[in-house]
């Protein structure tokens, strides 16, 4: 579950985490308000105006503007909220701003210049161990210094059985150049900062930029926060964080129906009962000349009900031009299977795009010849093989 920046500056402030002080607004004319709220707390007579949504590039599209008056709040706040912001990564159908985040402003002159760092806190797949990846030079080009100067990107492992220790602090602090008073805030903030990380149970923490202020502060001026979604029955706080007007329309549905789905890019619907089928299922399209269009577990109770359900969020996708389905018959049986599919193919009405069933397992045969005595226009298949030689054949490849 992803959170906006305002939501997780929120929790790095309980864990200690220094972070500008802010106020959020869904309407223009709270902005004035909210400005001087942040002025009475700060002194500032600078803010930041930034766009509130799921998606980093904000300042390259026009989402982060520097106020330096109240009349510029009051102006960037009104072209802001609303807008449709289009990002590097939200695409080229952007996303609406429905909420702006009024803070203080840290880029003040001091007796030595602002510098931006990048730092995030995430699970290194290959070991198994969290890590901390941070560079001396973070902002906005931060791909491009991953891409360009990897040299400059730099990795903390954590051992697991003892946590972050001191020393990993200190050399991280030594590693970002800094020394004095910054480096005893950047060892304070690289502790609470894991500490909150783990502690709600994050798959993602990011700072960028991680902000050293012209007076040796340190303070998270931007925050990524990224929730494990299986994690949030331990916090409840969290989940009712969730802003579904910046999720998928169609993995809401599933989430609703409880059925895990993730919309793809692709042109082949893949409906099937376990991640690890569901894996194989989406190489087998690829190795057909197809993409998958998403990843959807139906689970092992794969009822009429639920197959009906999955077939219509799947159908909601326009890039989908066929559906297979791709069911192991271990738990629940492959003919009470098929029955769903004929039944959930009747009630759907018609279905305008081929549909390829592979059943295996428990009662296949029982199943295949079900499904074709049902006078649906459904292809079957018991083997991978066949099944990859249907999409083949319904994609034209």
């Amino acid at each position: 579950m992803n959170l906006h920046e305002y939501q997780g500056k929120a929790i790095l402030r309980q864990f200690g985490v220094a972070t500008p002080e802010g106020v959020v607004i869904e309407k223009a004319e709270e902005a004035l308000a909210a400005a001087n709220k942040v002025s009475e707390k700060t002194n500032c007579t600078v803010w930041a105006v930034k766009a509130q949504i799921h998606a980093g590039g904000r300042g390259k599209g026009g989402g982060v503007k520097i106020a330096k008056s109240l009349d510029e709040v009051q102006k960037f706040a009104s072209d802001i909220l609303g807008m449709n912001l289009v990002t590097p990564q939200t695409g080229s159908k952007g996303k609406k701003v429905n909420k702006v985040l009024i803070e203080q402003g840290v880029y003040y002159k001091g007796a030595s210049e602002p510098k931006e760092f990048y730092m995030g806190v995430l699970l290194h797949r290959q070991t198994g161990k969290n890590m901390i990846m941070y560079s001396t030079e973070g902002g906005m080009s931060i791909e491009e210094v991953a891409e360009k100067t990897p040299h400059l990107i730099f990795k903390e492992e954590i051992e697991p059985s003892v946590g972050l220790l001191p020393y990993q602090t200190r050399r991280i602090a030594f590693n970002l150049k800094l020394s004095g008073k910054a480096f005893k805030g950047m060892t304070k903030f690289v502790e609470s900062l894991y500490s909150a990380f783990q502690s709600c149970d994050a798959s993602l923490f990011e700072i960028n930029p991680l902000l050293k202020t012209s007076d040796d502060l340190i303070f998270a001026a931007d925050s990524k926060v990224t929730l494990d979604d299986n994690a949030l029955f331990r916090h409840p706080d969290y989940e009712a964080m969730r802003d579904l007007s910046e999720e998928n329309s169609m993995e809401v549905e599933a989430r609703e129906a409880d059925l895990n789905y993730v919309k793809l890019d692709g042109n082949v619907g893949c409906m099937v009962n376990g991640a690890g089928l569901a894996m194989a299922t989406m190489d087998i399209i690829k190795v057909s000349g197809g993409e998958p269009a998403n990843f959807l577990d139906v689970g092992g109770t794969a009822n009429a009900e639920r197959v009906e359900k999955a077939f219509r969020i799947i159908l909601k996708d326009p890039n989908v031009k066929a559906i297979l389905v791709n069911i192991f018959g271990g738990i629940v049986r492959c003919d009470r299977v098929a029955q769903g599919i004929v039944d959930a193919y009747k009630n759907i009405g018609k279905i305008p795009v081929p549909i390829i069933v592979r059943l295996q397992g428990t009662n296949a045969v029982e199943a295949k010849k079900l499904i074709e005595q049902s006078g649906l226009k459904v292809e079957s298949a018991i083997l991978l093989r066949e099944a990859a030689d249907l999409v083949k054949k319904v994609l034209g490849n």
